[in-house]
């Protein structure tokens, strides 16, 4: 890469970055222009901003120690503050060692002359790689001669449920982290020579694998993956053990599933899959299908639900991340095959669930069988509606007591080779329909959703922009119930 070693200016997230893949940190560095950002990136970002900022107004009297535009000053600024009797808790004090700048998260004197220091976290429980984040600050703040008696990585509270709005006391908790991170800390100084020789030579190869969505979606996937060949039906596509089997394979040189000779797979799942790659031919057990739909009753309906999830919850009686419905489809076949279509749909930025729960109660028949696709999650959200309604409660308890599950129907008896190992509806419905193709769709899946509400509900969002975005929603998940009755009737022979 170059004639001369140079010293390459680190942080905690490049390190984090290397010990994922020394690769992605390498392409971070020599060519970031081959990144490609998912779409929900800056939302993650944004949410961990919200977090932090949280759990620093949970310390009363605090120092901000901004970086910009003086990092010179923050370094200056946090060395006064942390060389002096110190009173109140630090925010963002900046450190560097070893061209390794860290800027921590919260420190709080604990009256001895040491510090506590806290990592703040999104998620509601302790990560490896949140306990690796914390020993390279250990590290820098040893060698910058900080005492530091206590550290902690400080993460969402799942068991906390907002009481009063914007008052998130005991929304945090700490699990005690400094034994664990002691060892990885002393191990620094020798990984981040590894890395600046990593990063002083030339682009490191590495195949794509695991690796590249843990523990986050690296940015420079389609780039590694530009020239792999790949199987078109892999036998690491195969449900559970797919991965494990695949290795096996691999010592033969096999990776296709159309290579494996027939009747090799014990595993009746497996195997019903193996037959189907082999033959082109897609297994239907229409009997089978029949035998366990025709017990569910008309009017059948039809049920999806699109949900929103905040870090730090923003309406009363919510948790951490809790699943929030805001919007409903519900098609409903009567039995002369008539269908009707029914919805809700909340972008106005208010608490959602009371209108939902009512539109459920008011829309969704009292009578026979609703049919959700992985039905506990349909299952779950009507029931945190009636936890959170006890005057609704009765009704949206008889509609939970109805639901029937699509999903595992379908994984009995049906498998098209082009599913590749998956039955989501999205993976299924392309095989037996026309109409199954997604991507046309402004919003095709329920990550998008969720970025399109927190569109909607966005100030700066125009009310043209928003329409938009409504309708998107709307055809979005009326296509997922709609999908359900064509794969139903598919299953059964019926269409």
């Amino acid at each position: 890469m170059s004639s001369g070693s140079r010293k390459f200016g680190l942080s905690k997230s490049k390190i984090t970055s290397f010990e994922q893949c020394p690769k992605r940190l390498w392409l971070q560095t020599h060519r970031p222009d081959l990144a490609e950002l998912d779409a929900g990136a800056e939302a993650r970002f944004a949410a961990g901003h919200e977090v932090g900022d949280a759990a620093c107004s949970l310390c009363s009297g605090g120092i901000m120690i901004e970086a910009e535009p003086d990092l010179a000053a923050a370094l200056q600024r946090t060395q006064e503050l942390t060389s002096a009797s110190a009173q109140d808790p630090l925010f963002e004090a900046t450190f560097a060692h070893d061209g390794v700048l860290v800027r921590v998260d919260i420190m709080e004197p604990d009256g001895l002359g040491g510090w506590h220091v806290a990592e703040v976290k999104s998620s509601t429980s302790r990560k490896d790689y949140h306990v690796a984040d914390l020993a390279t600050q250990l590290w820098v703040l040893r060698e910058a001669g900080v005492q530091v008696s206590s550290a902690a990585i400080r993460h969402l509270n799942n068991q906390f449920f907002l009481t009063d709005e914007g008052n998130y006391h005991g929304a945090f908790v700490d699990t005690p982290s400094l034994e664990d991170a002691k060892p990885i800390a002393l191990k620094r100084p020798k990984l981040v020579a590894e890395i600046r020789s990593v990063l002083d030579g030339e682009e490191p190869a590495r195949d794509p694998g695991g690796h590249c969505h843990d523990p986050f979606p690296c940015e420079f996937v389609a780039y590694c993956s530009r020239d792999l060949e790949t199987a078109r039906y892999p036998i690491s596509s195969l449900p559970r053990t797919g991965k494990q089997l695949a290795a096996k394979w691999a010592e033969h040189g096999i990776a296709e599933l159309k290579d494996v000779p027939a009747g090799s797979f014990t595993n009746a799942v497996h195997a019903r899959i193996h037959e189907a790659v082999l033959s082109g031919v897609a297994y239907h057990d229409v009997d089978g299908a029949r035998r366990i739909v025709d017990d569910w009753t008309f009017p059948r309906t039809y049920l999806d639900f699109e949900t929103i999830a905040f870090a730090l919850p923003r309406w009363l009686g919510t948790k951490p991340w809790e699943q929030v419905p805001f919007q409903f489809s519900a098609h409903i076949e009567d039995c002369e095959g008539q269908i009707t279509h029914r919805e809700f749909l909340s972008l106005d930025g208010k608490d959602p669930r009371r209108a939902c729960a009512e539109a459920l109660v008011a829309q969704i028949p009292q009578d026979g069988t609703v049919i959700a696709y992985n039905a506990a999650f349909e299952r779950a959200c009507i029931l945190r509606l009636a936890e959170r309604f006890s005057d609704l409660a009765d009704d949206l308890k008889a509609i939970a007591a109805r639901i029937v599950d699509l999903l595992p129907v379908t994984r009995e008896h049906w498998y098209h080779r082009d599913q590749g190992g998956s039955w989501s509806i999205k993976a299924v419905l392309p095989t037996i329909s026309i109409s199954g193709d997604y991507a046309m769709l402004d919003v095709s899946d329920g990550s998008a959703a969720q970025l399109a509400y927190l569109e909607a509900i966005a100030p700066a969002t125009s009310e043209v922009r928003v329409a938009e975005l409504a309708q998107s929603l709307r055809t979005y998940c009326a296509k997922d119930t709609y999908a359900m009755i064509e794969v139903l009737w598919h299953l059964i022979g019926a269409k």
